[in-house]
């Protein structure tokens, strides 16, 4: 169903054309795990009007016990049947604004940190437009990685056991509205992609989180697992999630030039030198799990070199190819992403680097075209080549020392989440792994 309800007017009337008996009111924590809670038709108006109220302290990175008391206010132009309940129980949902008892904004709120951002931007007088691609893994279930094929890049028939379930999610997606560019296998065994077509980063963004719960659900109703854990699988590429990325003013997009031999204007240079100067003190964010660095090494496609190319997909950051007539699609797409992050806060720490950029007027370095992996540590170091974090202490470590990504993220988010990485990391910090006992059990 594409989205007819503009207003709350709107909603009230997909209720009855559509014969709705429950609102799910979606909203996100820091760490982007969705959360939600059911509300009947009768509530909804109560909801518009004031919130539905919810313990904060029960939620990741959100209040304290001692200031607890939030308010979900669901935002109309959200509301989508959800397709895969029964037709006899028809539920839709809506995204939320979480808000303080007084009705502010509350600061916690993932979401509302990225349209804190894009007001800003608004501000300068742009639009920030994304289209991600996101990959998964289909698993036998969610106990170890037992894979379900041993396709590659783009194999079918046979040796794609997830095409009907990559159809079935592609519809469901298109039901609700969202606009699927692709879908295809992925390099590795059981690893698949479907591809958003690009949309504002909020309208996006809401679209990633429901994309998440659709790709899960088609997996389970075919009795598997879809997982978007980083690397699952040990000695074959890890999922990512490129993020294609532009700025617009008005219908006129601000990265394409003529004159330029990459075709690319100076806001879009200078918007590549904010993402690969700030690339360190994001990545806490963009690649927020310590599984994240077990994809981020070198030889298996993901970026581990902060570069940038037009063809080369070993870089950080990729310009894809011009075609005459298509100005619009002129884009950089950031590689580094993986599709656990939270969009919101990944959408909003990558516009505040490059932004950073395009007002400070950061100069852009000549691209890499040459494969980094096979670069050695000398040549790498003669070009200036420097790496992304290596592990997630590293990075939140960098991100703690950021003013642009205390700035980004708001005093509370920043704090939070750093709290919330560093007692992750402590946590696996003092785990004893299977490969440390069979490297050194017997030798030792």
């Amino acid at each position: 169903m594409e989205k007819e309800a503009k207003g709350k007017e709107g909603v009230f009337e997909a209720i009855e054309k559509h014969g709705v008996k429950f609102i799910g009111l979606w909203f996100t924590d820091i760490l982007g795990r969705l959360k939600s809670v059911a509300i009947s038709i009768s509530e909804l108006e109560a909801a518009f009007d004031e919130g539905m109220g919810f313990d904060g302290s029960s939620i990741k990175g959100f209040a304290r016990i001692d200031e607890s008391d939030m308010l979900a206010k669901p935002d109309p132009t959200t509301f989508q049947i959800v397709p895969w309940r029964p037709n006899e129980d028809v539920v839709a949902r809506m995204f939320c604004d979480i808000l303080q008892p007084d009705g502010s904004p509350y600061e916690g709120d993932p979401r509302y940190i990225l349209k804190r951002n894009l007001e800003r931007l608004k501000d300068d007088g742009y639009t920030f437009y994304v289209g991600p691609e996101p990959e998964y893994f289909y698993l036998k279930n969610d106990k170890n990685p037992a894979v379900m094929d041993e396709g590659g890049y783009f194999d079918l028939t046979t040796l794609d056991a997830g095409s009907d379930l990559r159809r079935d999610t592609t519809l469901m997606l298109e039901a609700m509205g969202i606009k699927v560019e692709y879908s295809h296998h992925e390099v590795s065994p059981s690893q698949h992609e479907i591809d958003l077509r690009y949309k504002d980063a909020l309208t996006m963004a809401d679209n990633v989180m429901t994309y998440r719960i659709v790709v899960k659900e088609i997996a389970q109703q075919h009795g598997c697992y879809a997982t978007f854990m980083p690397k699952p699988i040990f000695g074959v590429d890890g999922s990512g999630m490129h993020v294609h990325q532009s700025l617009f003013k008005g219908d006129r997009n601000a990265f394409f030039s003529t004159d330029d031999e990459y075709h690319l204007s100076d806001v879009a240079k200078r918007y590549i030198a904010g993402l690969l100067r700030h690339a360190p003190e994001i990545t806490s964010v963009t690649n927020q799990w310590i599984n994240s660095y077990k994809r981020l090494v070198p030889g298996y496609e993901a970026p581990a070199y902060i570069t940038w190319a037009l063809r080369n997909r070993s870089t950080l950051v990729r310009i894809p190819m011009y075609k005459p007539g298509k100005e619009k699609a002129t884009r950089v797409e950031y590689r580094s992403p993986d599709p656990a992050c939270n969009p919101y806060l990944a959408f909003s720490v990558m516009l505040a680097a490059g932004m950073a950029g395009v007002k400070n007027k950061y100069e852009l370095p000549p691209p890499t075209e040459k494969d980094v992996f096979l670069m050695s540590d000398e040549e790498r170091a003669k070009d200036g080549i420097k790496s992304l974090p290596g592990s997630l202490i590293e990075a939140i470590a960098l991100t703690e020392e950021s003013e642009l990504m205390r700035k980004a993220l708001g005093e509370h988010v920043f704090r939070n989440f750093i709290t919330s990485k560093k007692v992750e990391w402590d946590r696996y910090h003092v785990n004893v792994t299977e490969w440390e006992l069979k490297e050194y059990l017997s030798v030792l």
